[in-house]
């Protein structure tokens, strides 16, 4: 059983069956999602931005709510950002996809972390504690379009409404499946710490 994983990097909103070529491959051990404002050089086609180039393109806060306009993968294989242009609070199903080849044992969730120990949601970004003031959400999107603005579930951790059941609760899968779900973040209103953030992104699921 193996599980891949796939970004959406053109404008198109069609499945990964009937337009392969608008996805590409997460590497799940050398990519990354960064989050940006974007600016000259962090964009579509450029390279991997350095440390310093990232930090010029931060959003800035104001006395209301930020959402994040840009998503990129940042693509080690080609040291390339590929912008994941249909990501965010938009109307769009086939954004990122979950393939499974084979029938699991579970539903598959979807979880965000602090780091790989999975076991803390302590950074700003994620509630620094409190999973209903995580800057993420999530919505499932195979099963039919998420809406305008969509709200969607705060992803933190693993408590219940927090996470997001891959399947729209429809429990373990019988057969091979891709399954679609989309990603926004929102950062709060005057907003005052600053730092440095890796939140992880963790699939899980059981095999018989």
């Amino acid at each position: 059983m193996a599980l891949k994983v796939y970004v959406n990097k053109s404008t198109n909103d069609l499945t990964r069956a009937a337009s392969a070529s608008d996805f590409v491959e997460v590497n799940l051990l050398n990519d990354r999602l960064i989050f940006s404002a974007g600016s000259d050089v962090v964009k579509d086609g450029e390279p991997i931005p350095s440390s310093t180039q990232l930090n010029s393109a931060a959003l800035l806060i104001t006395d209301e709510d930020v959402e994040v306009p840009h998503f990129f993968l940042a693509d080690a294989s080609d040291n390339l950002l590929r912008e994941i242009f249909n990501a965010g609070p938009v109307d769009k199903r086939y954004v990122f996809c979950a393939a499974f080849d084979a029938v699991t044992a579970s539903e598959p969730i979807l979880e965000l972390w602090d780091d790989e120990t999975l076991s803390t949601i302590t950074s700003y970004s994620l509630g620094q504690g409190v999973a209903n003031d995580s800057f993420f959400r999530g919505i499932v999107t195979t099963g039919g379009s998420p809406g305008a603005s969509w709200t969607g579930s705060r992803l933190a951790g693993s408590s219940e409404g927090h996470f997001l059941w891959l399947n729209d609760e429809d429990g373990a899968l019988e057969v091979a499946a891709d399954l679609y779900f989309n990603l926004r973040i929102t950062i709060p209103a005057d907003f005052t710490n600053a730092a440095a953030e890796t939140p992880v992104m963790v699939i899980k699921w059981t095999e018989n």
